[in-house]
């Protein structure tokens, strides 16, 4: 099914593509909109009313929450690119970064006490533009090293990696997309795009990042929490990290990934702990992690 570009003041098509009479608000924080259908904002309004009246108000509670109820979910790759850049929502599905950006604009509403699918929207715009603000498609955050840079100084999340015991350190030019062009829709034919990318890409960037054999360590595993996002550090040449998604911690302390797998196909709980589902990846070799600032 085709997506469909709505502007502001245009009625929502459904899946179907039979006009509906809802009608989208808040020009003013939502310039641009696609959605999957207008299913979309009916589950959102859903998940939000499950959000409120679970009683739970701590983040990291939310997230897991939030995280559970979305089990299933088909993983789908590529879902905001387009001709040109829209704020794109799609609950229906999702990969691996819309997956925690869907956690956070869930979690952030509820904890402002908003239940509304614009609400949802206008945090999905906070989180994945630079500055909280879309543009074109260079005002995305295409890396996770910007991404959690322009999210903590805008009070939205806190990497906590630097904190865990056995920290360390890499250091990495961060300039995969400008020299893999072709991989990219937006790219392919834009040299002007292409410089616009570039001056966003970091250039010896020191990062910290946990080494995969550290994930069993007794300290570690007590330091991470339920509902903390975390990020696959990869060895791949101009890449900060390769996936992303949730840690969930079971009743024995160990740490589990909950994340949109593309090999599972769905929104899914591992069935190995962390540091035995990292070991059979020959790329990556450890994990960042981040948690939500309440």
């Amino acid at each position: 099914m085709k997506h469909i570009i709505l502007i502001i003041t245009l009625f929502l098509l459904a899946c179907t593509s039979q006009q509906t009479n809802q009608q989208v608000a808040n020009a003013a924080v939502l310039p641009q909109m696609r959605f999957h259908c207008d299913g979309d904002t009916t589950l959102i309004n859903q998940l939000l009313q499950k959000g409120s009246e679970s009683g739970i108000t701590d983040a990291n509670g939310l997230i897991e929450f939030y995280a559970r109820q979305l089990l299933g979910t088909p993983y789908v790759a590529h879902t905001l690119e387009g001709d040109e850049e829209v704020l794109t929502i799609n609950i229906h599905e999702l990969d691996c970064l819309t997956f925690i950006e869907s956690l956070y604009a869930l979690t952030r509403a509820t904890l402002q006490g908003r239940y509304s699918w614009r609400d949802y929207a206008a945090n999905i715009e906070n989180v994945r533009y630079r500055g909280g603000q879309m543009g074109d498609y260079s005002s995305r955050i295409h890396y996770i090293s910007e991404w959690i840079i322009d999210n903590n100084v805008r009070g939205n999340l806190v990497e906590v990696t630097p904190d865990l015991p056995h920290v360390d350190y890499m250091v990495k030019n961060i300039d995969y997309m400008t020299h893999h062009t072709d991989s990219y829709r937006q790219l392919k034919d834009d040299s002007a795009m292409v410089e616009k990318i570039r001056r966003f890409e970091l250039r010896n960037h020191r990062f910290p990042y946990l080494k995969r054999s550290w994930l069993n360590d007794k300290a570690v595993k007590s330091a991470l929490r339920s509902g903390d996002f975390v990020s696959l550090v990869t060895k791949i040449e101009g890449l900060d990290v390769s996936h992303n998604g949730i840690i969930i911690v079971d009743e024995k302390g160990d740490p589990y990934l909950l994340d949109a797998s593309m090999s599972g196909g769905k929104v899914m709980l591992e069935s190995k702990p962390m540091y035995k589902f990292l070991e059979r990846s020959k790329t990556n070799i450890g994990v960042r992690v981040f948690r939500m600032m309440q």
